[in-house]
């Protein structure tokens, strides 16, 4: 396989809760594309996924989010889950570190309820995105437009619905992230 990212440096933003298969399967497409990809969360040790109903599987956190610089990485990457983005939007260090990607420029994938941290984080106004439909008129309200698609581009975002829309999400990112 072509190494299309060239050591691209990614940030994975979680907390605990996030939906396990939002963040496994995109880490891995990542790493296999050439990029290096970086757990960053609230805490150091490790930070537990969701699976479905169930807790899922802990994965060590590479970075501490209060010694995270967002001038390190190059892309961002928000898996969903519900308790995880809840958590980070509610988080002023997570809602800053999300905002250096959006005052930059820099390519952002959200799947499922990810994008809710972007609406803390000021990235919705006037984008055309999609989510998990329970936050589709959160994201109106912040000024977005919602698209019930598989994955949305719009500039610097790419977002994703829900599990079954990893494949093309996966496709989708590995593209914006290439083009950054």
């Amino acid at each position: 396989m072509t190494k299309m990212l060239n050591n691209l440096k990614v940030a994975i933003l979680v907390s605990d809760g996030f939906e396990q298969s939002e963040m496994t399967e995109p880490k891995k497409a990542l790493d296999e594309a050439g990029a290096l990809t970086t757990i960053v969360s609230l805490k150091n040790g490790e930070v537990k996924g969701w699976s479905k109903k169930n807790w899922g599987d802990a994965f060590k956190v590479d970075l501490a989010l209060d010694k995270a610089k967002g001038e390190q990485f190059d892309a961002l990457l928000l898996p969903g889950g519900v308790m995880n983005p809840d958590r980070l939007r509610m988080e002023p260090s997570a809602v800053d570190f999300v905002k250096h990607f959006v005052k930059k420029a820099k390519p952002i994938a959200a799947i499922c309820h990810g994008p809710w941290t972007l609406v803390n984080a000021e990235a919705v106004k006037g984008k055309t995105l999609t989510s998990w439909p329970s936050i589709k008129q959160d994201l109106i309200n912040a000024g977005g437009h919602w698209v019930d698609k598989e994955v949305c581009i719009d500039g610097q975002l790419v977002t994703s619905r829900k599990p079954d829309d990893i494949p093309a999400f996966n496709k989708a990112m590995i593209k914006l992230f290439a083009g950054s």
